[in-house]
Formats: C-alpha cells, sequence, structure tokens
C-alpha cells in the first residue's frame, strides 16, 4: 500500500510493509524532519543498557571526551529526559541555556545539551509522561542547533521502552554502545539491550565494561550472545568515582583512564570509517 509521507520540504512516495499500522506514518514523518535538521552531524551513536547504574554516563562522557582528543568535533546528548547527571559529571550544575532553538553549551570544545541545564532547582524531580519525553527528545533534534559533527554521543536511559524505543525509531542511529558491569545481572540486561536494538535494525558496535576486574565476564558472556566485540573495560578505581562525583572527567585528570577511553574511540571510529 503506497501512502503519501509528506515533510516540510518534500513529498516522496511510501510502501507501508504488510501489517505495518496506518498511524507509523507519523513516525516516518518525523524521522525525516529530524533528519534533515541533523544533516550536519555524520554519526550518531547511542549509550545503552537496560540496566541503571552501569556506567552508561560514565562512558558517554569520558567517550565524547575521547573522540574529540583525535581532533573530531563531537556532541553530547543526555537523553536520560527525566533524571539527567551529564551536567552534575561535567560540574555545570549553574549553566542554563536561555537560546531558542536550542543552543548547546560548549565545554572544553564539546557541545552539550541535557535537561538539567533547565532546571534552576537540580534536585527537583522531572515528573512526565512518555509522550512528554519523546517530545522532548524531538526538540533536542528538531530545535536545537548543533551545527558541524563528526559525532554526537547520546547516553540513553535506562529500560527499553518510552525513550530510547523513540530515539530507535526517529533517529538515524549509526549504532549502539552497550554497556555492563561484570555482575551476570547486568550482563543478562546488557543482552536485552542489544535484543531491542537488534529488533529495532539498529547495530551494536560493541560492549564497554565497566567497574571491571580480572576476566571480563559480563561483557565476554553479552559480547558471545549478541555475536559483538568487547570495545574495551574500564577497571574500578575509587578514583575514578572521586572524580566523577566531583565533577572532573577522568579522562583529563587520569593517563590510565584516557588511554582506555581513547582505544575504544580508536575501534569505534575504525568501525564507522
Amino acid at each position: 500500500m503506497a501512502e503519501t509521507l509528506k515533510t516540510r520540504n518534500e513529498e516522496e512516495k511510501v510502501e507501508l510493509k504488510p501489517g505495518m499500522h496506518p498511524s507509523y506514518l507519523n513516525i516516518l514523518i518525523q524521522k525525516r524532519e529530524i533528519k534533515e535538521k541533523t544533516v550536519g552531524i555524520k554519526h550518531r551513536i547511542g549509550v545503552y543498557s537496560a540496566k541503571g547504574g552501569v556506567g552508561k554516563t560514565t562512558v558517554a562522557v569520558n567517550l565524547a571526551y575521547a573522540l574529540k582528543g583525535m581532533g573530531l568535533k563531537v556532541g553530547l546528548l543526555d537523553a536520560d529526559i527525566d533524571c539527567p547527571n551529564i551536567p552534575f559529571f561535567l560540574g555545570m550544575n549553574n549553566v542554563v541555556p536561555q537560546d531558542y532553538p536550542i543552543i548547546p553549551v560548549e565545554k572544553d570544545g564539546l557541545k552539550i545539551v541535557s535537561t538539567g541545564m533547565f532546571l534552576e532547582d537540580k534536585e527537583k524531580p522531572i515528573i512526565w509522561r512518555g509522550p512528554m519525553k519523546s517530545k522532548m527528545l524531538r526538540e533536542f533534534f528538531e530545535n536545537t542547533s548543533w551545527g558541524e559533527l563528526d559525532y554526537i554521543i547520546i547516553d540513553l536511559p535506562p529500560g527499553t521502552s518510552d525513550t530510547p524505543l523513540s530515539l530507535m525509531q526517529l533517529l538515524s542511529l549509526d549504532g549502539i554502545i552497550l554497556v555492563t558491569t561484570p555482575q551476570t545481572i547486568a550482563a543478562k540486561n546488557a543482552i536485552r539491550s542489544g535484543m531491542m536494538a537488534k529488533r529495532m535494525n539498529v547495530s551494536i558496535l560493541g560492549i564497554v565494561e565497566t567497574m571491571s576486574g580480572a576476566g571480563l565476564k559480563g561483557a565476554k558472556d553479552a559480547a558471545e550472545k549478541l555475536n559483538t566485540a568487547v570495545l574495551g573495560s574500564i577497571r574500578y578505581s575509587e578514583k575514578f568515582d572521586a572524580l566523577s562525583d566531583s565533577g572532573k572527567v577522568p579522562f583529563i585528570e587520569d593517563k590510565e583512564i584516557r588511554d582506555a577511553f581513547t582505544d575504544i574511540a580508536k575501534k569505534i571510529d575504525s568501525r564507522l570509517k
């Protein structure tokens, strides 16, 4: 069945696949409009796991810095709409963008956007249902001036619904990086995340294990199940936690951490060239 998909700039014929509900045309329209608005972004990478507390934000922030350290133009988006943490990790608690369309805040050469930047009371909860979170996510692409970027790193919230679903539906992701800790339950949830990505036709670039010891058990189990690679590991370190808690970026402050994330960043960049 052919239907007309009309965006702001053009019309084209879209063939709805058998069994696809006509309402999916709205998603196709939004996806096309986001693509038009983000034409200057070369690569879109999600950092993801269904389980919270495994270090997604840690990986997203330090990976963004690693890519920037390679001479690339990088944006960092906090897509955890109702529980944003990137401003805390970067010591940006008093930064509030005032422009609309949204102008990303720049720090250390990165372009950064987070709902946490729009809150005067940083401890006040954001209590939104799924449609509101999806609308905010679209704002971050349709009405945000990202400009020319080699990469945008997107810190996804945990879970397998709402925001992760909207992002995978609406944004043409180049792939996702899964994050796990060594624990079996964390690996199982990373596998759930990967299965969701596969179902949404999103490539898995690989897995990073955080709070790692010896053996990479969680990452290896998940990688074997999902038929993907282990990109690297970040060893457990009290110093790492202390730096992040104080709003300092471990990538900048510690050579061992910098080397680990640079190696991961190089693997990702080589896969997408």
